[in-house]
């Protein structure tokens, strides 16, 4: 890989490493994550796995976490 970027093609980042750790009962559409070598996070959509990366630093997405989990994204389910 010669350069990773946010938006990126997640095809380019290769079929192995990518978990499921939000499936559930939502007719096998969910968030996959992939961590980097370089500590970086990929998300992608599972419905469309050669669409775009999203790739957020580990903090950041532990930022999200902690700020969804005492509820601050609580807005987008309602």
């Amino acid at each position: 890989m010669d350069r990773i970027y946010n938006g990126m093609p997640a095809a380019e980042l290769g079929t192995e490493g990518w978990h499921k750790p939000w499936s559930g009962g939502n007719g096998g559409n969910c968030v996959e994550a992939m961590k980097l070598a370089d500590g970086r996070i990929a998300l992608r959509q599972s419905a469309d796995p050669d669409g775009p990366a999203l790739i957020y630093t580990h903090g950041e997405l532990s930022a999200f976490i902690r700020g969804a989990k005492a509820g601050h994204a609580d807005f987008l389910l309602y």
